[in-house]
């Protein structure tokens, strides 16, 4: 079935030919399902951390503190090492993922068996979560879903680069990001309602559910075909992959876009992650790999995922409103989500992330701002300035979600060539849960020991990245895939750096 007709140039000026085909966008849907566990699992580590029936039962000291210790300070109320290491265990356990297996095991066994792997541990670390009997039993629980998210984060991204015709990549990729959203919308909507659980196990359902998502995701990855790349990296036979491009793309004409699959794999020199670090041909995507989860993380926004319930606690909000709250800052992150879907293959990587860092900046900087003259050690915030600081923070949100929260997704898997492109994606992946664990596991003990001034940093890390995307990230916008290595040659500063390895090879010669 037709949804409408695309076209790309490839090398030499061919033109990829072919439809967005009914097949390629529900294998697409399916796979992005993975971003909904993902974010999920963000969405109930906040909620959770900040119900009272929770930390009374997991982390006694912390709820004393925030049931009325007056010694303690408004930022330091939440400062416990155990309950971020309740948040960040599932990083922790996602990054050793990354780095140990979920790489290897991609490259060579395809896509689709890592999503399934994936999908099995979010399943076994949902019922250990929802059932857990002390904390280190909910530690678990988050480490056996990190583990899945090692797997899905490195084998979906792929997944949906790979699938997608080259023209509307970024709308097919996003689709990871809406995911995301929708399961974080979700989390904090099941929070909202757990919360108000008589018998205090309203936490239990909240982490529990997790097992829904994670249960249609291994499902859905059952059935999914394996992408053309992947087969052709595995040494499938010709004949089979032109049958699966001419059946993801709607028509006959894909030799093109067979011949450069082909004539990349045929470039392949092995070494995966070694060839990557040690050639500077790969220098370029290799910083694009490290740095746009790095920015990602240090530009504040999980801080204020991971702990926005916990963030409005402090200023004052009583736990119900509090969690209300994150719900719609949740929406607005949604809806811009669907608006970055609409925009992303007309305006380019570079302009929108260039105007929505812009956006952050201001609004970061004026909400700390209000805290450092509102918010003092003791009592709380006037409704006035807790409202302001509400609207802060979904103007901030909005402006993460239509430019870097689904472009750190984008832009690391369109750039890396297929010899390196699942070791650079587990760069990225690693990179992503490093800067996260800091994030998760610091926050709080930053805002007790910072103050307001914790936002200010974060202002000046938004300034640092768009300098980045200005000077060093050149647009990707509707270009094949397998063809964006040119855009590093004809780049103003990477292109000397490439330049070096094209000379060493030609010497060798």
């Amino acid at each position: 079935m037709a949804v409408g007709r695309v076209g790309a140039d490839g090398n030499d000026g061919r033109r990829y030919g072919g439809r967005i085909t009914m097949f390629v966008a529900l294998s697409c849907v399916t796979a992005a399902m993975g971003g909904a566990i993902f974010g999920y699992d963000l969405g109930t580590s906040g909620g959770v951390s900040s119900m009272g029936s929770f930390l009374k039962e997991f982390f006694p000291d912390v709820y004393r503190r925030m049931e009325g210790d007056v010694r303690v300070s408004n930022y330091c109320k939440f400062d416990s090492q155990l309950l971020t290491l309740f948040t960040s265990s599932l990083y922790i356990a996602g990054l050793l993922t990354a780095m140990l297996l979920s790489s290897w095991f991609t490259a060579r066994r395809g896509r689709r068996p890592s999503m399934i792997i994936g999908g099995a541990a979010f399943l076994a670390g949902a019922a250990v979560s929802g059932g857990a009997v002390n904390v280190y039993m909910a530690i678990l629980g988050r480490a056996l879903l990190g583990v899945g998210l090692g797997f899905s984060n490195q084998a979906v991204l792929l997944y949906l680069s790979e699938m997608a015709p080259a023209r509307y990549r970024g709308a097919f990729s996003n689709g990871f990001q809406l995911s995301l959203c929708l399961g974080s919308l979700a989390a904090n909507i099941i929070n909202y309602g757990a919360e108000k659980i008589t018998g205090g196990w309203g936490w239990r359902l909240s982490l529990g559910l997790a097992g829904v998502p994670a249960a249609l995701f291994t499902l859905g990855a059952v059935f999914l075909p394996e992408t053309p790349n992947s087969l052709v990296q595995q040494g499938e036979d010709r004949a089979k992959v032109r049958a699966l491009l001419q059946k993801i793309r709607g028509t006959d004409a894909v030799d093109d876009e067979l011949d450069d699959i082909v004539a990349a794999n045929d470039a392949a020199q092995g070494g995966g992650l070694w060839l990557m670090v040690s050639r500077p041909r790969y220098r370029p995507q290799l910083a694009v790999a490290v740095l746009m989860p790095a920015f990602t993380q240090l530009n504040g926004i999980n801080a204020i995922g991971f702990y926005a319930p916990v963030l409005l606690r402090t200023v004052g909000m009583g736990e119900s409103l509090a969690l209300l709250s994150t719900v719609i800052t949740v929406a607005i992150y949604t809806a811009s989500t669907v608006v970055f879907m609409f925009v992303i293959d007309r305006f380019g990587r570079r302009t929108l992330l260039i105007a929505g860092s812009l956006q952050m900046l201001a609004s970061e900087v004026m909400i700390g701002a209000v805290m450092a003259a509102e918010l003092g050690d003791e009592g709380g915030m006037g409704r006035g300035y807790a409202a302001a600081l509400f609207v802060l923070i979904g103007v901030y949100v909005a402006g993460y979600s239509w430019s870097w929260g689904p472009m750190t997704w984008l832009v690391p898997t369109e750039v890396f060539p297929l010899e390196v492109r699942a070791a650079g994606q587990s760069v990225t992946v690693a990179s992503g849960f490093v800067f996260t664990i800091f994030i998760a596991q610091g926050f709080l003990a930053m805002l007790c020991r910072m103050r307001a001034w914790l936002f200010f940093f974060f202002a000046g890390w938004i300034v640092v990245m768009t300098g980045f995307v200005y000077w060093f990230l050149p647009e990707t916008k509707g270009m094949p895939i397998e063809q964006v290595g040119k855009v590093w040659k004809e780049h103003w500063f990477w292109g000397r750096v490439v330049g070096v390895d094209d000379l060493q090879a030609t010497e060798k010669l």
